[in-house]
């Protein structure tokens, strides 16, 4: 009983510390941590998500091989997730167990991408928590395990079933009403580090309008999102682009993503 009370005291606590960053750069970690007071996991990815759109990144826990989830996962295997094709695509949202959707998913396409993401990173099993937060966009907690003989059950599934609601309002609160930028929400250390990747990809080659336009663009934005932030008009956007683009000698948006991310792990 008592282990009880002070359990539900820390929960207290970290939920205390989630409302309490609403709106500052460290939420994703709070929200992290309370998260971990429900269920075990060894390693976290948070992502905002548009359908048919780059996920934008906003945190992770990852220790190894984490330069996939930036050379790879972000630039195009994201397309063969599982919890990405059949959740943010159908528009879902709920608490999901990877044995709960990839019985819908393309054998050959999953294979793949069990080969790509989970093998090659260790992760032996995947929850989700997808979450919508309005206009067409919806935040996706990814929970990893990472020892073979581990799985989510379906105890854990029902005990963050039972905490959704409040996790949905603290993620709505704090991202539903903001333009998702890959510096604004990360924590402390990689906020830093993607500050700084945004401040020197391509300074050298572009003006600096062009280059405002493009660190929103490697952050998900698209041409209407560019042309409000900036005060634009959005043919004033789409010229912009073409000149980033024959600049960087990029043919496509994922290529000219690529080619931040590649940035981005080489910084300091």
């Amino acid at each position: 009983m008592q282990l009880n009370a002070q359990r539900q005291l820390t929960q207290q606590d970290a939920l205390a510390h989630c409302v309490q960053a609403i709106n500052g750069v460290g939420f994703a970690q709070k929200l992290i941590n309370y998260i971990a007071l429900l269920v075990e996991f060894d390693c976290a990815v948070v992502l905002a998500c548009r359908a048919n759109k780059h996920p934008v990144y906003l945190f992770d826990s990852i220790d190894k091989q984490r330069e996939l989830l930036f050379q790879r996962y972000l630039t195009n295997s994201y397309v063969n997730d599982p919890f990405y094709t059949e959740l943010v695509n159908k528009a879902e949202e709920g608490v999901f167990r990877l044995a709960d959707i990839t019985s819908y998913q393309n054998e050959l396409a999953f294979k793949v991408y069990q080969q790509q993401f989970y093998t090659r990173t260790g992760w032996a099993d995947e929850l989700s928590i997808c979450i919508n937060i309005g206009n067409g966009r919806s935040i996706m907690i990814y929970l990893g395990l990472l020892t073979q003989m581990q799985c989510f059950s379906a105890s854990h599934k029902q005990q963050l079933i039972a905490h959704f609601n409040l996790i949905k309002a603290l993620c709505s609160q704090h991202w539903g009403s903001q333009l998702l930028l890959l510096n604004q929400f990360s924590s402390t250390t990689t906020g830093q580090l993607i500050e700084g990747a945004l401040t020197s990809f391509a300074n050298q080659q572009l003006t600096e309008r062009e280059h405002q336009v493009a660190c929103l663009l490697v952050q998900g934005c698209d041409s209407a999102d560019i042309a409000l932030q900036l005060g634009i008009t959005l043919g004033t956007v789409k010229n912009h682009r073409k000149r980033i683009y024959a600049q960087l000698n990029v043919a496509s948006l994922s290529e000219f993503f690529r080619l931040f991310l590649n940035h981005l792990i080489t910084i300091k």
